[in-house]
């Protein structure tokens, strides 16, 4: 059972990353943050999933930056591959980082695809994350 201290610093039990989830992630590129990634399969106790992985996910990882396109489109596809009750965390660069995505752009994407924005928080010293709940199916 974690401490609260351990809720408090580990970056992936704040994010409620449970043991055994399966972590789909998309975006991965070099600008990730590795001490998010590395604590997020410490919790859930296996290697995050790529791209490839063709079955259903219980939580999607979502790396998006300015130039990586549509945001909706790219949360809509986040949504098809989300099991039941899954979530999705969407993680853009921070205020004055490269790719940064205004917040209300990210609202205006996440209610055009469905979904309901849960809570953002910072993630890393260059990323944020922002909660995405998919509808019930």
């Amino acid at each position: 059972m974690a401490t609260s201290e351990e809720e408090r610093t580990n970056p992936a039990m704040r994010l409620g990353f449970e043991p055994g989830q399966v972590v789909q992630e998309i975006g991965f590129d070099d600008d990730v943050d590795q001490d998010l990634r590395e604590a997020i399969e410490a919790v859930i106790g296996q290697d995050l999933v790529d791209e490839e992985y063709d079955d259903v996910a219980d939580v999607v990882l979502l790396w998006f930056r300015d130039d990586d396109g549509d945001t909706t489109d790219a949360l809509v596809d986040a949504v098809g591959i989300l099991g039941d009750g899954g979530t999705i965390w969407l993680l853009t660069p921070k205020s004055g980082r490269g790719g940064y995505i205004e917040p209300s752009d990210i609202q205006d994407a996440a209610q055009t695809a469905g979904l309901s924005m849960m809570k953002s928080i910072s993630v890393g010293k260059d990323w944020s994350g922002t909660r995405l709940a998919a509808p019930k199916r």
